[in-house]
């Protein structure tokens, strides 16, 4: 007699759309760190501590320009002030170990928010510090081999800066596929084109705030509880 399988989900699988937008991008940042002044060391401790992937990139040229670190603090915590409201929605779902829930709670970021809440309910809790952990070591394994990179050649980057939108498109396809629902990329695509037409230079900070204002205005929609997106 077969055993069923007690975990459908295959968590590498989920993790990989991550890995091929976070190991280039965290080589990138490893070696701009590295190519600064930085130490290679660093570099990789941050990935590990503060793991905070565009506050990162932020904070290189905020400590080449020698700023304060009070600086570099208030502009992180602006910068990353909306997972806060990622967390809020994810309460229920957290880990119930004490170690496993506060490591989620560090480790969330845009994509792996983007992976969880593709995922069914029921499946989050016992997936989220796992896929966090995997999400996070792909981060870590591109920082280091940027900062080896950037210790041992100058290499052109060009081109790499287009990773990080072809991992947001992937993720806004595995999204549509667990819930079926168009209309809120083309709230985004509205979002943007009317930021770009009201004011060019603050279009993103536009968009988001006019997604807010209609992911707020629009009714609840029932998201599916089966995992056959994941087939």
């Amino acid at each position: 007699m077969s055993r069923p399988a007690s975990n459908p989900l295959s968590i590498p699988s989920l993790t990989a759309p991550v890995a091929m937008g976070y190991v280039p991008l965290g080589a990138v940042f490893g070696f701009l760190f590295v190519q600064s002044g930085g130490s290679g060391w660093l570099a990789v401790a941050s990935s590990l501590l503060i793991y905070a992937g565009a506050a990162q990139f932020m904070m290189v040229p905020m400590l080449y320009a020698g700023l304060p670190i009070s600086a570099i603090v208030l502009a992180t915590l602006v910068l990353n002030l909306r997972h806060v409201f990622y967390g809020l929605s994810l309460l229920n779902t957290l880990p119930a170990r004490r170690l496993a829930r506060w490591y989620s709670i560090f480790a969330l970021t845009d994509e792996t928010y983007a992976v969880l809440t593709a995922l069914p309910a029921q499946a989050r809790a016992p997936n989220m510090a796992l896929i966090s952990a995997l999400n996070q070591g792909w981060w870590v394994l591109g920082t280091t081999l940027g900062a080896v990179l950037g210790s041992m050649a100058q290499v052109g980057l060009t081109g790499l800066d287009f990773v990080l939108a072809a991992l947001f498109a992937v993720l806004a396809v595995e999204q549509w596929r667990a819930r079926r629902d168009a209309v809120p990329i083309w709230i985004a695509l509205a979002a943007y084109a009317i930021g770009c037409v009201l004011m060019p230079s603050q279009a993103l900070a536009i968009a988001i705030a006019l997604c807010l204002l209609a992911a707020a205005l629009r009714p609840a929609r029932p998201v599916p509880t089966t995992g056959a997106a994941h087939d």
